[in-house]
């Protein structure tokens, strides 16, 4: 998650941030980011509670709960479900904490402390996405272990199939020469009878 804001539904303002770590290289693409998440809390009349929205290699999740609209930015791999879980934390906790002084707030950024709490949040909800990340692998090894057999086992299906079709061949072959084998007994058979 590359960036949190908890924003005022009523008019946009910005009531809480987290604090991203400086020297990354991408403040100049932050900035871009938090404009666009400024205009969307500035269009959320009438916008669905819970939406997603692409912009360039990421996805702008956003919950609004009640008077306030908690907003993510995460890369496009970060799953929806875990980014949506992240949401309704911080914007349940933040009600609980803030919901008697939400309104009266007239400067951006009043609940800058909440901050701590994102933080903590952000290592959680991180943690769960590589530990699925890790399943995942975990799921793909276990498939590939099984592919592997799979093919082991056909391939000495395959060896016995040419052992068997082998057999049935020298089968066919020893029958053949016991029919021709029978056919001269009989006709010696015969021409001895007439004799």
């Amino acid at each position: 998650m590359e960036l949190t804001l908890i924003a005022r539904v009523s008019d946009g303002l910005i009531l809480a941030t987290s604090i991203e770590g400086a020297g990354d290289g991408g403040d100049v693409n932050m900035v871009k980011y938090s404009t666009q998440a400024k205009t969307i809390f500035k269009r959320l009349a009438g916008a669905p509670q819970m939406h997603s929205i692409e912009s360039g290699p990421y996805f702008f999740h956003y919950v609004t709960k009640g008077a306030i609209c908690a907003l993510c930015l995460c890369e496009k791999a970060f799953p929806r479900k875990l980014a949506f879980a992240f949401l309704e934390d911080i914007a349940q906790e933040f009600v609980n904490q803030y919901t008697n002084r939400i309104d009266s707030v007239v400067r951006p950024y009043h609940f800058l402390e909440f901050d701590q709490y994102i933080q903590q949040a952000k290592r959680k909800y991180a943690d769960r996405s590589r530990y699925a990340l890790g399943a995942v692998q975990n799921e793909l090894q276990d498939v590939t272990r099984i592919m592997v057999s799979n093919i082991e086992d056909v391939i000495h299906r395959g060896e016995a199939l040419n052992i068997l079709e082998s057999r049935a061949s020298d089968l066919n072959e020893m029958s053949r020469k016991y029919k021709e084998d029978a056919k001269a007994l009989n006709r010696k058979s015969t021409i001895f009878k007439l004799l």
